[in-house]
């Protein structure tokens, strides 16, 4: 019986919404727009964490990166170190295979490791070229990286060892060369070697916001192959010929020796000269746990110092840490904008209860009617209650629709990464629904306290 009376009560309630059609819209609009910055908001900030898991995936866990920095062509820079006199020359190799060496044999706290030697070539196969980076590494450096096959195998030690002409190629390669052709068992010619081609990098999704410097770059378009292939059969920078020096000197009038390093290409010699003198592009190294870290960061960076002659030309990078970092920097700016949303919702409640009371001083007749026909003060508080719950929940299913919306609208537009939750839309919704309550009983006990006898004087 309690039921039909209160069911009676929101029909009331529902009626008086369609014929104030207008009101109510511009009522609910503070919620629908509350509930969209929500929704949209949290996508945002959704992604971001995502995306930094998925660079954190990418760089691969407890990972130090290890790069060199400038030096000048003849190998020496004037000393900064801590014992080195001011205004002393002192002579560094760059960053050696030797150096990833000594620190898997010395360094009880590394796990793997693999040297990295990049260089530009171009791809050909039956006369069609195509620019690629030829990237020598070990045969660990997928481990390090987590990156899988689409087909074939990574090259083995005995090829490793011996230096063999194989390697894996990138998604972008296989499409460009093989279109629907397994690639596995064929040759590409890259510069003037002919590689094997034994297995397929998986494509791998990759951001801009994604930094080398941390070491993840995109593979679709790299060669891999043997470290030790890449510097015996194409180009050893730590080399250098006689007949390159004798040809930099004849470039020079004879005055003054410039080292032009060897191995490739004479117009590809001469874009190395002051770029990169250091034999490797960068040592990846893998500490056993991720408490071992800085030690181990601190460790390599005094190791290398002296193995350096004491200069600093070198950076150690903890990629994980740096991305761990920028990951608290988003929750607080997360929290940040969820505390935006939610102050509109707040503002949209405040909306509704304004509403919701000039309509109680615009019904005072209608109230003050029911309650001479015998409508109880619970009646009128249902009544009203049922009027700002119901606008609330409108206004909650139409800001859903318009967060969605805006998301997609985000990602499509400005290329930012989003993520819809389930948590997100139950939350913004359970909280519209919450308004609703919470602003709307106000007016509604104020509506149930006013005198029927006044109220049809009124």
């Amino acid at each position: 019986m309690w039921f039909e009376r209160y069911f009676h009560d929101i029909l009331i309630g529902i009626e008086a919404i369609f014929d104030n059609r207008l009101k109510s819209m511009l009522t609910a609009l503070g919620i629908i727009f509350g509930v969209a910055a929500v929704i949209s908001m949290m996508a945002i900030g959704n992604g971001a964490e995502q995306e930094i898991l998925d660079q954190i995936k990418m760089v691969g866990v407890n990972n130090i990166i290890i790069t060199p920095t400038k030096i000048s062509v003849d190998g020496s820079e004037a000393s900064n170190g801590e014992n080195g006199a001011p205004g002393r020359s002192k002579f560094s190799k760059g960053l050696t295979l030797m150096d990833a060496r000594a620190i898997e044999e010395v360094i009880p706290s590394v796990d793997k490791i693999s040297p990295v030697v990049t260089f530009n070539y171009s791809a050909i196969i039956d006369g069609k070229s195509n620019p690629v980076v030829l990237e020598g590494v070990d045969p660990i450096y997928f481990e390090l990286f987590n990156i899988e096959l689409q087909s074939g195998t990574v090259f083995n030690d005995e090829q490793n060892r011996t230096n063999q002409p194989v390697c894996l190629i990138g998604d972008n390669i296989k499409n460009v060369f093989f279109k629907q052709e397994d690639p596995v068992g064929k040759s590409i010619k890259c510069g003037q070697i002919w590689l094997r081609i034994i297995g397929v990098v998986e494509k791998r999704d990759f951001t801009t916001s994604a930094s080398d410097e941390m070491g993840i770059s995109s593979s679709d378009n790299k060669i891999f192959v043997p470290v030790g292939t890449a510097l015996i059969r194409f180009k050893n920078r730590s080399l250098v010929r006689a007949d390159e020096v004798e040809k930099a000197n004849s470039k020079k009038g004879g005055g003054g020796v410039v080292v032009i390093f060897g191995g490739e290409d004479n117009n590809k010699e001469k874009e190395d000269v002051d770029k990169n003198l250091n034999q490797l592009n960068k040592i990846i190294v893998q500490v056993k746990e991720t408490e071992q870290l800085s030690m181990t960061a601190n460790i390599v960076k005094r190791m290398l110092y002296r193995r350096h002659s004491e200069l600093y030309d070198f950076e150690v990078t903890i990629p994980e840490l740096l991305l761990k970092q920028q990951q608290r920097t988003k929750n607080i700016f997360n929290v940040v904008l969820g505390a935006i949303a939610g102050i509109s919702l707040i503002v949209g409640g405040i909306g509704i209860m304004n509403i919701m009371l000039a309509s109680v001083l615009e019904r005072i007749r209608e109230i003050g009617t029911r309650q001479a026909i015998g409508a109880s003060r619970k009646d009128i508080i249902v009544q009203f209650l049922s009027e700002s719950t119901l606008i609330s929940l409108f206004g909650g299913i139409v800001g859903i629709i318009l967060g969605v919306v805006l998301s997609k609208l985000v990602t499509a537009i400005f290329d930012i990464k989003t993520i819809i939750s389930f948590f997100s839309i139950v939350i913004s919704f359970g909280v519209s629904a919450a308004v609703g309550i919470i602003f709307g009983y106000l007016p509604a006990k104020q509506a149930a306290e006013k005198d029927p006898v006044e109220s049809l004087r009124y």
